[in-house]
């Protein structure tokens, strides 16, 4: 690691230019453009810097199949800094996941599977004898630092015969641990209806932009009354893009409704980085720019938003003395062909392509 270099001519979303400096690993210095000093200059003139891309939902424990990829593959690779991933292992399997951050040039998270399997199966809830409320509390509590909440999927696949039990469960576990819900919404049964009633405050919906038949709007595109009674009580959305789980349609009813913009995030994984229609948090941002998001809301939805309901600020800002994790990113006037969870398209003439990271205090090109 260089001990102390510059990011020199490097612009704030808003369009101010400045220089950090980085010493140690840490930012040392944020000044006027061409003010910085350092060992090695780094001149990004042109390029948008923002705190380090959080990743809210991303599946990266690569030995489970579908679901699976490498850490940094999926984050400092895609100028993503930190990530979190959302319920790949459940108590049998998450003291592997923490082993294999120790790795990684990416931060990461966890939110742990109430299923003690995880997604070594897909169908992790439809046997209630694989929830194991006792090795969830201990796995919570031994891995505190790295667990920031727990993960139900609440569709038809998941659960099959054990409907919406599971989630009353999980309720429970999160009253005795005092962590959050991440609930996965799909295919009914269980009713979108049955499952959001059951969220509180800082609980997470995610895929809430899904074009399932199930999903939280309206044949006419208006907002179900679950869904504006939940933002009411606090509950955050989250994209969760994911191979079956944004739609255009979907996303651009929310657009016209205001309902706001809190996390994007991708639920990616080998086969939908490779294969699409995810690629990288790029591809994924750039379409939210096409929906009609200013770049500002666009980023705050991976950096400050994000970097709140984690309770971790830092990660969320440039400030003198925290530990560097930043985003370096260009705004591209290049028609692009964007392609949702439904295989509709839509033509974006502007598109975000990421350049490189600075990951605790270490700079990354992508």
């Amino acid at each position: 690691m260089e001990k102390q270099f510059v990011l020199r001519n490097v612009k704030r979303v808003s369009g101010e230019a400045i220089d950090i400096v980085i010493k140690d690993g840490k930012i040392a210095e944020v000044t006027k453009a061409g003010n910085g000093h350092g060992q090695l200059v780094f001149d990004y003139s042109g390029v948008y810097v923002s705190s380090g891309w959080i990743d809210l939902h991303v599946h990266a424990f690569p030995e489970f199949d579908p679901y699976g990829d490498e850490i940094d593959e999926i984050g400092v690779k895609q100028g993503v800094t930190t990530i979190v991933d959302a319920g790949s292992c459940g108590a049998d399997r998450i003291a592997d996941l923490v082993t294999s951050r120790e790795q990684a040039k990416t931060n990461l998270f966890a939110f742990l599977n109430i299923s003690r399997i995880g997604l070594k199966r897909v169908d992790e809830l439809s046997n209630m004898e694989w929830i194991d409320k006792e090795k969830v509390i201990q796995a919570a509590k031994k891995y505190q630092d790295v667990i920031v909440g727990l993960k139900a999927r609440i569709s038809s696949s998941v659960v099959r015969n054990s409907g919406i039990e599971p989630l009353r469960v999980a309720r429970t576990i999160s009253h005795k641990t005092s962590l959050p819900l991440m609930v996965h919404i799909g295919s009914a049964p269980p009713s979108i209806e049955e499952v959001i009633p059951l969220l509180e405050r800082n609980d997470v919906i995610t895929h809430y932009l899904n074009g399932k038949e199930n999903n939280l709007f309206s044949d006419k595109g208006e907002p179900l009354q679950v869904l504006m009674d939940a933002i009411e009580r606090g509950v955050h959305l989250d994209v969760g893009h994911g191979t079956a789980s944004f739609s255009f349609k979907v996303a651009e009813a929310a657009k016209q409704h205001h309902i706001g913009l809190n996390t994007i995030s991708t639920d990616i994984y080998r086969g939908n980085r490779l294969n699409g229609p995810v690629y990288s948090m790029a591809n994924v941002l750039s379409k939210f720019l096409y929906l009609g998001y200013s770049l500002e809301e666009v980023i705050a939805a991976v950096t400050t938003h994000a970097a709140n309901w984690l309770k971790k600020p830092e990660l969320g800002r440039i400030k003198v003395g925290d530990i560097a994790n930043l985003t370096l990113f260009t705004v591209q006037n290049n028609p692009v062909t964007l392609i949702d969870s439904e295989e509709d398209k839509r033509v974006a003439e502007r598109t975000i392509e990421t350049k490189g990271v600075v990951a605790n205090g270490e700079l990354i090109e992508c």
